[in-house]
């Protein structure tokens, strides 16, 4: 688990901090696939994490989901990034198969170790899914995990029982499980950006 005195010391982001974008992807447009979702200002929070990031000179990290089938599929209109992070100049981008963008193509880990970088933030879609599974991997291999849990959504879904848990619900209980395990601050975008501005900018970008 995270050291304890970290985890409760007040937030701070890395001049190298690494931003992960997850799967900001058209085909999460479908609702009629996907049902419900929850926060509808994720889209605005990720682009203000984008923002700061770029105008620090962080590195960003966008990953994109491709499917054999269904509103992800590679090829198809759903695969492709929303226009906002389609615009976005990655310092690496990855292409993933499975819900952790730690099992993606090219190695984020390795990428990680090689820039000697301490930090994962991770945002994106879904909330309960790729985000959780991404951070919950930082933490297991020791990255400083941050969550801004409002820089994301969730949809509703199915349990095995046959109810239908509201998204809202679902972001709540993975925030808990994240903070609560120590996985990941779980923290908004309000105090990322705050925090980001505060510490020394890293280099532009060239």
């Amino acid at each position: 688990m995270t050291n304890t005195s970290a985890f409760d010391a007040p937030l701070t982001i890395d001049p190298d901090a690494v931003l992960v974008v997850i799967d900001v992807q058209k085909g999460f447009e479908d609702t009629a696939f996907w049902g419900g979702r929850d926060n509808p200002a994720a889209e605005q929070r990720i682009g203000e994490l984008i923002d700061v990031w770029q105008e620090t000179g962080r590195p960003i990290v966008t990953v994109q989901h491709s499917s054999t089938t269904g509103p992800l599929a590679e090829g198809t209109p759903g695969h492709e990034l929303k226009d906002f992070v389609a615009a976005v100049r990655p310092d690496l981008h990855i292409t993933k198969t499975v819900n952790s963008a730690f099992y993606g193509t090219p190695d984020l880990h390795a990428w990680l170790q090689e820039r000697g970088a301490k930090q994962v933030v991770t945002i994106g879609i879904i909330t309960n899914v790729c985000n959780e599974t991404t951070a919950r991997m930082a933490g297991n291999l020791g990255y400083d995990a941050v969550f801004p849990i409002d820089a994301m959504h969730a949809f509703d879904m199915a349990g095995p029982d046959g109810v239908t848990v509201p998204a809202a619900e679902l972001a709540r209980a993975t925030g808990t499980v994240l903070h609560a395990m120590r996985f990941a601050k779980v923290v908004t975008t309000e105090s990322v950006v705050a925090a980001a501005r505060t510490g020394a900018a890293a280099v532009g970008r060239p």
